[in-house]
């Protein structure tokens, strides 16, 4: 029984990052949840004055949370998007794309074969080259906040 445990438990990862919403990034979805909780209110007693507020607010942070529930990590010589992984031993090379360049590299620059996982309130994006004959993929595009980090130790 020792066995299965630790073949299912993972090693330690190399390199983990959540990618969640900043500060910044709540108060105007709050503000309009309380906003539209607020005219189906309108001043009317009963349960029309409290349950708007009970279901959008709840709802609003739900979907905040839901939005900063991607990962990028690195674990058991694999890299892991998201859901997505691949093993390093596919990954060919890697660029570190700045917050200034994303636009260009999200735009025209973009394979649409590419696997792309971009989350707007993250500045930089790695694009990781891919070597797998097997995969039609060509590069991986996403988001990451320690870009230069993560490129160091895909390098390696």
């Amino acid at each position: 029984m020792t066995e299965s445990v630790s073949a299912v438990a993972k090693t330690k990862p190399v390199f983990a990052e959540r990618l969640y919403v900043p500060w910044w990034g709540w108060p105007l979805p709050v503000v309009a949840a309380v906003l539209m909780a607020a005219e189906v209110h309108m001043g009317y007693p009963g349960v029309r004055a409290w349950l708007p507020y009970l279901i959008t607010i709840p709802l609003v942070v739900g979907v905040m949370l839901w939005l900063g529930r991607a990962t990028v990590k690195v674990v058991d010589d694999e890299l892991w998007v998201g859901d997505a992984h691949v093993p390093l031993r596919f990954i060919d090379e890697v660029e570190v794309i700045p917050a200034k360049a994303k636009r260009k590299a999200l735009g025209p620059d973009l394979d649409p074969a590419a696997f792309v996982s971009h989350r707007g309130w993250v500045g930089p994006v790695l694009r990781v080259y891919l070597n797998d004959p097997q995969d039609p993929t060509p590069y991986w595009l996403f988001s990451v906040r320690n870009a230069d980090k993560l490129a160091a130790i895909l390098h390696n």
